[in-house]
């Protein structure tokens, strides 16, 4: 069960990748509290009230990212970016962001969305889902070349390159 973020996936990427293959059926981190729970943690969202709330408005924003990026339009997307916004500031001579969100419930749900908007307007063309058929995950390409296919080399790239080498092995013996 893939619990921990990916390194260096972005928060909107990792939201989305709380669904994956296992043993050829789909898995759901957030099907269990304590999935959505450590989900939170990771990203150092913990909201603990209303857990069953933050649950579905993050099941809702990752759907909606779902719809964004595989051609069926921005606009539940926007729905959830309506729900809040960033207003900067400054302590100590330092400036930060704070969020505003009009539930409580929506803001790991609006973080994630906002970090879609923001990736997707600095390189939209290397995020990307993974080669393999049969896996429903998406990743941010930090390859230099920009050449990845895989969603990891380990689970997907691995089983392609032991395929191919299987399928050559058996047109020759």
């Amino acid at each position: 069960m893939r619990v921990r973020p990916l390194k260096g996936e972005p928060v909107a990427l990792d939201l989305m990748d709380t669904v994956w293959v296992e043993h050829g059926s789909l898995v759901d981190q957030f099907d269990d509290l304590e999935g959505v729970r450590a989900w939170l943690a990771d990203h150092d969202l913990g909201e603990d009230d209303g857990l069953q709330r933050v649950r579905d408005r993050l099941v809702e924003t990752r759907d909606a990212l779902r719809d964004a990026l595989e051609g069926r339009g921005p606009d539940r997307l926007n729905a959830v970016l309506d729900r809040g916004a960033r207003r900067p500031r400054m302590r100590d001579g330092e400036p930060y962001e704070l969020v505003v969100v009009d539930d409580p419930a929506w803001r790991a749900g609006w973080v994630a969305a906002a970090d879609f908007v923001r990736m997707m307007g600095e390189r939209p063309e290397r995020v990307r889902k993974c080669a393999n058929p049969q896996c429903v995950l998406w990743f941010l390409d930090v390859s230099k070349n920009g050449s990845r296919r895989w969603c990891s080399m380990e689970g997907c790239g691995n089983r392609a390159k032991v395929g191919r080498f299987n399928q050559r092995h058996k047109s020759t013996g």
